[in-house]
């Protein structure tokens, strides 16, 4: 039966991206292998919904042909593929295609595994593996170093991804005939048609052994923790993703592993705003540093820094420090933009009056 991410994660199927986010953060958490009462093959399913619903182009092909889709990623399925040409010229007969040299040979070479092209086996590509990093202000202003730990598939020690017991003799699979794929009958939008799927007795791998590796049980990979450190640059925003190439999930038969993509969060501060790569505080003066002008000291993201506020200096006015804001990806950084605030006092002594009286009738 056909698993429901979305039931998965306890979210609705118009879920926001946050709210799917919200849900993965909560129910790792509680399921964890890790922790106390966790859940291995929960913790499992919960990254599994997770890594489809938080991919735009995973979760829209999901909802239009739900866990099937999955066989799309790989030889043999659908992924990218728009069959919205196919229907002009689609008759009550059927259709008619004609696909010479048009490139739609190669397609279907790879989809439906032969008949028309090459049937030699290649390597899968792994998966790839997303995962979310929460770092605070300041080390999104200088840039840190995290390392994190990542529940994902890894080759086998064991068997060296073989799937056989060390030691032991490998045959031809008798199912796959030593391609490493098998012929099944799907439901498309085009009708009944045969589709090549990996071989479930030998893992896509044409050959199998006269005994399993006991780690894996044959699959070649097994799930585990891994420990990855992700330098994540200076001013970086919060939302964007650092891709590390060939750190996700291992191919078969020397496909290229996944990347990991992380994405960045960035708690937000109590002293400072970012506004793109410039920093934004206010700034109280009194009444008479206003009038008369003055030196005070701002708080910026490198320390304390004197700035000159002008005689006459009015409310609302914005100063520039230049140089001290969100260090830009490509190099130099932004500015740190102050904005003054003259406080106007509330209670004055009789003294005070007389002397603001004065300057009043002066002016």
């Amino acid at each position: 039966m056909a698993k429901d991410y979305y039931a998965v994660l306890g979210v609705a199927r118009d879920a926001s991206d946050q709210e799917i986010k919200k849900a993965y953060r909560t129910l790792a958490h509680k399921y964890h292998p890790d922790k106390s009462g966790g859940d291995e093959q929960k913790f499992k399913e919960v990254n599994e919904a997770y890594q489809v619903l938080s991919n735009k182009d995973k979760r829209a092909q999901y909802d239009r042909f739900g866990q099937t889709f999955q066989g799309a990623g790989g030889a043999g399925g659908f992924d990218g593929f728009d069959f919205s040409q196919f229907q002009q010229g689609a008759g009550a007969q059927g259709f008619d295609f004609n696909f010479s040299g048009s490139g739609f040979e190669d397609i279907f070479s790879q989809m439906f595994g032969g008949g028309m092209g090459s049937t030699q086996r290649t390597g899968r590509s792994g998966r790839d593996v997303q995962v979310d990093v929460e770092i605070t202000f300041a080390e999104m202003i200088t840039g840190v170093k995290k390392k994190i730990t990542i529940y994902r598939a890894v080759h086998c020690t064991t068997c060296k991804g073989t799937g056989g017991a060390p030691g032991t003799s490998s045959q031809e699979c008798a199912a796959c005939q030593g391609s490493g794929r098998i012929q099944k009958r799907v439901q498309t939008i085009l009708g009944t048609m045969m589709q090549a799927a990996v071989c479930d007795h030998c893992h896509g791998r044409g050959t199998t052994y006269a005994e399993k590796c006991a780690t894996c049980k044959g699959a070649g990979q097994y799930r585990d923790d891994v420990q990855e450190q992700v330098d994540i640059p200076a001013g970086i925003a919060d939302g964007q993703s650092i891709v590390v190439s060939g750190h996700g999930e291992p191919g078969d038969h020397g496909g290229r592993a996944g990347d990991l993509i992380v994405t960045v969060h960035v708690a937000s501060s109590k002293k400072f705003v970012r506004d793109e790569h410039h920093i934004r505080t206010q700034q109280h003066v009194t009444f008479a540093q206003a009038a008369l002008g003055d030196k005070v000291t701002v708080e910026t993201v490198d320390g304390p820094v004197t700035m000159k506020v002008p005689a006459g200096t009015q409310s609302g006015e914005l100063y520039r420090i230049r140089g001290k804001g969100v260090p830009k990806l490509r190099g130099g950084r932004g500015d740190h933009i102050v904005e003054v605030i003259v406080d106007v006092p509330t209670s004055l002594t009789r003294a005070q009056k007389k002397i603001i009286a004065q300057l009043r009738d002066m002016g």
